[in-house]
């Protein structure tokens, strides 16, 4: 089976690079700029389609939050018409794709986790063009599968964890809201949920679940929690460590307002596919002793 992954520096397209290789009945292909640039969705459409691949990961995204909220346009550009572009060049080769989409389509108004059929909501540019992609994602190619996740990290690129851990070399403390709720999600678990997924497609022609599910980190906790149990891992490990300090979303304002409440529910994902993810301090430590390790080698 041959996978086409949009996106290739970021999380998701690396951790499924990395997995990928542990599956021989699979061959991932990475396509990313110049030759596919979600930017210029006019690249788009050739570079999938001479691939040719059985089934398109849609992973490449605008992801800086505050800054969409002064550059709109390029953000619904990339996560709008462009994703909406992967999806028009897969059906053209009759090839389901995987869209990745966010918690932030949600107002995080709500209290307990949020199911797929729940009414979205999204404070700000990001949210808005990331449900603007799923709406053009649906439209344009039947088999479809949104995957909505939230607080994805890895030991690539720039997250949570390594900034965490990075400011923790030069500070004792470090005050992280507290009143923010979510799934932390390891990108290499997303990773390994998309193979599954394309395995039992690859197994099973008629499978026909297309639609809308939430993939995230099993267990729910609030940032200041989340940092606190990086923190425990690494000084177990005799890496960086700082205290932390709870405070409210209202003492750390940002350009971009944020959903207090991420949790999603999972359930949908579980009973159609059989898989969920681990309890994420399990798969949050693994990535810790990949960080530090990288760290040490670096």
């Amino acid at each position: 089976m041959k996978i086409v992954v949009t996106g290739h520096g970021g999380q998701v397209a690396l951790s499924l690079m990395e997995r990928a290789a542990l599956h021989p009945s699979i061959e991932l292909v990475a396509l990313g700029r110049p030759k596919l640039d979600l930017a210029q969705p006019q690249t788009i459409f050739q570079a999938i389609v001479d691939a040719a691949p059985d089934l398109v990961v849609s992973a490449a995204a605008y992801t800086a939050v505050d800054q969409a909220e002064d550059e709109a346009e390029l953000a619904s550009v990339i996560n709008t018409a462009g994703a909406t572009a992967v999806a028009e060049a897969a059906a053209h080769i009759n090839a389901p794709i995987i869209h990745l989409s966010t918690d932030y389509v949600f107002s995080g108004e709500g209290r307990e986790p949020y199911k797929e059929e729940d009414p979205t909501g999204p404070k700000g540019v990001y949210g808005q063009t990331k449900l603007n992609g799923e709406l053009g994602v649906i439209q344009a190619n039947k088999r479809h599968f949104i995957l909505r996740t939230a607080w994805v990290y890895s030991p690539f690129g720039k997250n949570f964890v390594k900034t965490m851990l990075r400011l923790a070399e030069t500070r004792d403390q470090l005050s992280v809201v507290s009143d923010q709720w979510g799934n932390p999600t390891s990108a290499l678990d997303i990773a390994d949920a998309i193979l599954h997924m394309a395995e039992r497609l690859q197994t099973d022609p008629s499978f026909n679940s297309f639609g809308v599910y939430h993939l995230a980190g099993t267990g729910s906790i609030n940032w200041s929690g989340f940092a606190q149990k990086i923190f425990e891992y690494s000084r177990a490990r005799n890496g960086p460590y700082a205290d932390v300090a709870g405070i409210a979303t209202a003492d750390y304002p940002t350009k971009a307002k944020r959903p207090l409440n991420s949790q999603l529910s999972t359930d949908r994902f579980f009973e159609t596919f059989g898989w969920r993810a681990p309890e994420w301090p399990q798969s949050l430590e693994h990535v810790v002793d990949r960080i530090l390790a990288d760290n040490s080698q670096g």
